[in-house]
């Protein structure tokens, strides 16, 4: 979920966000099995089941700080809209087993499957036209912009089954290594203008972390980049396609996203080479520079380019990669390299199947 911004359906919990980290993709988890509610005990106090009181202490805190940030508030709507929240132990369940904690070789094939890419391939050509013109406009390939929807919500078929009211108090105050984030992402949420939204607030559905839609906005990535593309009108993030696919290329945009320039490529290790003093997304080396350690297969890219290396443990072994500024900012949408590199991947597939079939 961008502010992804961290979050999907599948085995894998969702992301990145406007600058700051969001839950990664994760199956919409319509129940709370019994073990996900035992493994909750832990961390969520016993009564916290069912209607929370808007007048608990920590609670009456953040109404009065939310007042101050936004005077034109309704203190007695927002006080309804929380008391109205229910706690779901399945929430804290599914933020402690983070899907990046798989290495590259098992997360790859959540995203990879062929289902998923010959999903990817039918949805980009059935709406080729309209994914063309909102890419060119914001200068996004467009099959990044149906790959992020494939493996965040497989193409908006998975966008969640939980109140985002549920999911963001949950978290904002029974989840305390996140408090913090998840009140931010409330406050947000719950200042939203109402005709903003496309429907009741409380109604609105999303994933555990309260990643909104088919691109799985956190409220603060829906302030700041969601796209009403019929002017003055809702930004539908759930049933409107082109606001659906504007607010996506426009998050990407915004994020620095370089018209016609490379993202990744596979490199080839010599048998001497060396590891660069520092891996990660942010391309502050060279490919010149990567070159010179013994890492190549950048061939065509200028050798001033910024890029930097990547290293996934693959089925066969160490995978190299090179990455370049395209990359990063997709893990501005999601902080793992591995969901980065998946949507990349699925790109791929999803551009050579719609040119060839």
């Amino acid at each position: 979920m961008p502010t992804r911004v961290f979050l999907l359906a599948c085995a894998v919990l969702c992301a990145g966000c406007v600058a700051q980290p969001r839950p990664a993709p994760t199956p919409p988890a319509q129940a709370a099995p019994a073990a996900a509610a035992a493994r909750a005990a832990s961390v969520m106090p016993a009564a916290v089941a069912g209607v929370v009181p808007a007048v608990a202490p920590d609670v009456q805190d953040f109404v009065a700080q939310l007042l101050r940030q936004h005077p034109d508030l309704e203190r007695t709507h927002i006080e309804q809209l929380l008391a109205e929240a229910r706690v779901q132990p399945s929430i804290i369940a599914a933020m402690q087993r983070p899907a990046e904690a798989k290495p590259w070789k098992d997360y790859r094939p959540i995203f990879l499957g062929q289902a998923r890419i010959d999903a990817g391939i039918a949805f980009y050509r059935a709406h080729r036209e309209r994914v063309d013109r909102i890419a060119d406009r914001y200068g996004v390939p467009p099959q990044i912009l149906v790959a992020i929807l494939g493996v965040e919500t497989y193409y908006g078929r998975q966008t969640g089954g939980y109140r985002v009211l549920d999911a963001l108090y949950t978290l904002a105050f029974h989840y305390p290594p996140r408090a913090a984030f998840f009140q931010k992402e409330l406050g947000v949420f719950l200042s939203l203008p109402r005709g903003a939204l496309p429907g009741p607030r409380a109604e609105l559905r999303g994933s555990y972390a309260g990643a909104m839609g088919w691109c799985q906005f956190m409220p603060s990535s829906f302030a700041r980049y969601g796209v009403s593309v019929d002017a003055g009108g809702p930004v539908d993030l759930w049933g409107s396609l082109p606001d659906i696919l504007a607010s996506t290329a426009n998050y990407l945009a915004q994020h620095g996203w370089q018209r016609d320039a490379p993202i990744a490529v596979r490199a080839r290790a010599a048998a001497a080479a060396q590891a660069p003093p520092i891996e990660g997304s942010a391309p502050i080396h060279t490919v010149a520079g990567l070159a010179a350690r013994g890492y190549t297969g950048a061939a065509g890219i200028a050798q001033r380019t910024p890029a930097t290396l990547l290293t996934l443990q693959g089925r066969d072994g160490p995978e190299y990669w090179i990455t370049f500024t395209n990359f990063q900012v997709i893990t501005r949408y999601n902080t793992s390299a591995m969901y980065a590199l998946a949507v990349t991947q699925l790109a791929d597939d999803i551009a050579q199947g719609a040119a060839t079939q």
